[in-house]
């Protein structure tokens, strides 16, 4: 299919297709570079376009390529391996997003249990007083023991007293 159209030249006349294949390249963009003019074209006798390639383009015969030049491979190399690196670096960010989300999830939830808990604590009770029946209060002796029993101590505020959170933390 392909044809030498000159050896001194090192032009080769080929398909669009055969084209892409040897540039390593897709048939659009064979086509688009025929659009702009960077490649030359001819329409054979068959009705098929072709392409004029030069020999030193042609990426199937590696012994034609022109040789980069070592510095520009050394800096291919190393931006590849920075973009590896960059990879993995933005892979290992995207575990440790997740497992912060998963933490503060956590203690979002631990927060809500422990501030339900607080209000339980802090909710005003019916204050004690008196017995049913008895017809005057007992009169407590100094040790604090009634009649064999010790005096029930309540941890309650008086009302005219804010709890201890309220008094550190205000409010």
């Amino acid at each position: 299919m392909s044809e030498h159209v000159g050896q001194d030249s090192g032009t080769l006349r080929v398909t669009i297709r055969e084209a892409a294949a040897r540039l390593g390249v897709t048939e659009a963009a064979i086509r688009k570079r025929i659009q702009r003019g960077s490649l030359d074209k001819e329409m054979g006798e068959d009705g098929r376009v072709y392409v004029y390639l030069d020999l030193s383009q042609n990426v199937s015969h590696p012994e034609s390529q022109i040789h980069r030049d070592p510095l520009v491979e050394e800096l291919i190399d190393e931006l590849r391996d920075r973009v590896a690196y960059l990879e993995r670096s933005l892979e290992r960010r995207s575990v440790e997003a997740e497992r912060y989300q998963q933490i503060v999830a956590g203690l979002t939830q631990t927060n809500n249990q422990l501030s339900a808990r607080v209000l339980a604590l802090e909710a005003p009770t019916e204050p004690t007083g008196p017995a049913e029946g008895a017809s005057e209060p007992a009169q407590e002796p100094a040790d604090g023991v009634r009649a064999g029993r010790p005096t029930p101590h309540t941890d309650e505020p008086r009302s005219s007293e804010k709890p201890w959170w309220r008094r550190v933390f205000g409010g």
